[in-house]
């Protein structure tokens, strides 16, 4: 189980006041997505199978993954009633869906499935730190906090896995260099932006570029350099580089520009949308 409750959020510390309607879009989205990781635990069972240990390792992980879109999706219904978290992730389950009967990882080997998943708690643990960063309102920044520390406890469970299987798979560094890029290249694929269409825009048709756009927008103004900074650290040491270092600053500024000169060119989809 995980070491805190819905009950231990500071729930009657919500102000609405503090609520910044652009956050309560983006929140919306990571619920559904949050809440969908059971259908992860079948899938990596499957890559992992008899791996008894890790499986129980997953399964931990991947109760807590639903646990964070339950908070979420709490909170965004404080801050917008008329939120139906259930139909939307209806609507996002129905839209999105995830091959989870396989035999094998998608990346090719256990070792290449596990830099993946570093790479996706990396992401998470920077995200949720940002946000917390981002936000005035009480409630949000302990919910963000507290999912920010799972997310770098899991990027930790995934490394710890990591060390077993590289040697068993014989990943050098380029193979994993390569599925590191690969999988943040997918940080824009199609989930993020139908989680996005699903708990905002039911009404409309989807379209993967204009939601892609809305929810990079959004999601990419709340960072700051400093979250780059730490994201590109937590990278580097799962591809088997120096976290820190020259390294670090030249990849850091690179991702930086990047990020910001998305966020900004997608400044004018958020405005219309608004």
């Amino acid at each position: 189980m995980s070491h805190w409750t819905l009950d231990d959020v500071p729930w009657k510390e919500f102000d609405a006041a503090k609520v910044d309607p652009e956050l309560v879009r983006i929140v919306k989205a990571a619920s559904l997505v949050e809440y969908n990781g059971h259908e992860y635990v079948k899938y990596l069972c499957n890559v992992f199978d008899d791996d008894d240990a890790l499986q129980t390792d997953v399964r931990r992980w991947g109760g807590e993954e639903v646990q964070h879109g339950e908070v979420l999706a709490r909170w965004a219904k404080l801050a917008d009633p008329s939120f139906d978290f259930e139909a939307a992730f209806q609507r996002f389950v129905t839209g999105y869906h995830l091959e989870t009967q396989v035999d094998a990882s998608i990346r090719g080997s256990r070792a290449g499935e596990l830099i993946a998943r570093c790479i996706v708690e990396t992401g998470t643990s920077s995200y949720y730190t940002a946000l917390a960063d981002a936000t005035d309102e009480p409630v949000l920044k302990d919910i963000c906090k507290k999912i920010a520390a799972d997310e770098l406890r899991h990027y930790k469970l995934f490394y710890s896995s990591l060390k077993t299987y590289l040697d068993r798979d014989g990943l050098g560094f380029w193979g994993r260099l390569a599925i590191a890029v690969t999988r943040i290249r997918e940080s824009e694929d199609d989930e993020l932006a139908y989680a996005y269409y699903a708990a905002n825009h039911s009404d409309l048709p989807y379209d993967r570029q204009r939601w892609t756009r809305a929810y990079v927008g959004r999601a990419y103004a709340v960072y700051r350099q400093h979250h780059v900074e730490r994201g590109i650290a937590m990278v580097l040491k799962a591809v088997g580089l120096p976290p820190n270092g020259k390294l670090n600053r030249i990849a850091s500024k690179f991702a930086w520009f990047t990020m910001r000169s998305r966020a900004k060119r997608f400044s004018r989809y958020v405005t219309a949308e608004a």
